[in-house]
């Protein structure tokens, strides 16, 4: 490479994030691609070797770059935070004197409201797991853990059967920064939960050469990855009548809209999320078609 920024430094920043932070790998990963955007960007502009030498000039042209390559505005936002918590990074480890990326100015963009799924749509998505097969009772039981809990995808792939309290119905989650919470689940998921362990992933596990706590497993008994999780829901929604795309964070988006679409209290919701403000949970404050009609039948005097 041309350019010869400090990779020493990006390595100290990842180790950061991993034990001081204590940042999921996939975090560390969106922060160490937003990076090396940058660092491509400058080798390819040759603009500064060092990142001591960024100016506010490579700033703005690094942005008027982003807003040329048609990222969306969240985008733009989500990797220039990314640089602002690298360079206060390099600031407390004394290896830059200021952070360039501090004041920069990003268009705003209207906030929309999160995707979900209606419970119609999640009924042909369960329809879509029925079987008797032992990957059949995983793919039901691992989209009934993410709809009734609303876990994150990390907290997915990172929960151990010790994690589950199946006679009380609630689960241990490690979430964001290391911060564990309990949230409880209903009787759909405790017996899908009961009949995955005794039935399907003994079996799944087998094909294992080691033995593991991890609850989610792959085909081969291997702890599932968050590509897995994906890749399993994908083939869920093939199989159903949906024509439609899927994500694991839109199953935890349906799990606090179905929520409060049913009277729950926002600082519950907030708590059952994990979120550490009670503005991330906000969002979720929509209402759908269906709520606003009923509110309208029972409250409108024309109606």
């Amino acid at each position: 490479m041309v350019i010869v920024l400090e990779k020493e430094w990006i390595n100290r920043f990842q180790k950061y994030l991993k034990f001081e932070r204590q940042y999921s790998d996939e975090t560390i990963k969106a922060y160490t691609e937003d990076l090396k955007k940058f660092c491509m960007f400058l080798e390819d502009s040759g603009g500064a070797n060092s990142f001591g030498e960024i100016n506010q000039q490579d700033v703005h042209a690094y942005m008027s770059y982003l807003y040329d390559q048609a990222y969306e505005a969240s985008s733009v936002s989500r990797m220039i935070s990314s640089l602002r918590t690298f360079y206060n990074f390099l600031i407390k480890e004394g290896l830059v004197e200021q952070n360039v990326f501090a004041y920069v100015q990003l268009k705003q963009s209207p906030r929309s409201l999160p995707r979900f799924f209606y419970e119609k749509e999640m009924d042909a998505l369960f329809e879509a797991t029925a079987g008797e097969d032992k990957i059949s009772i995983r793919n039901n039981c691992l989209l009934e853990a993410l709809y009734s809990t609303g876990m994150r995808v990390s907290e997915c792939t990172n929960l151990k059967i010790s994690d589950i309290d199946l006679k009380n119905k609630k689960v241990r989650l490690l979430g964001k920064g290391n911060k564990e919470r309990i949230v409880p689940f209903g009787s759909y998921c405790q017996n899908a939960l009961k009949r995955y362990l005794t039935e399907s992933r003994p079996l799944l596990m087998e094909k294992a050469n080691m033995q593991h706590d991890y609850v989610f497993v792959n085909q081969k008994g291997n702890p599932i990855t968050s590509a897995g999780v994906t890749y399993i829901l994908k083939k869920i929604v093939e199989k159903s009548s949906l024509h439609t795309t899927i994500h694991p964070h839109e199953l935890r988006h349906t799990f606090a809209t179905h929520l409060m679409a049913n009277g729950a209290d926002l600082r519950a919701v907030q708590e059952l999320l994990g979120h550490s403000n009670l503005s991330t949970t906000q969002i979720y404050t929509h209402v759908t078609p269906e709520h606003l009609q009923k509110d309208y039948r029972k409250f409108f005097p024309r109606a």
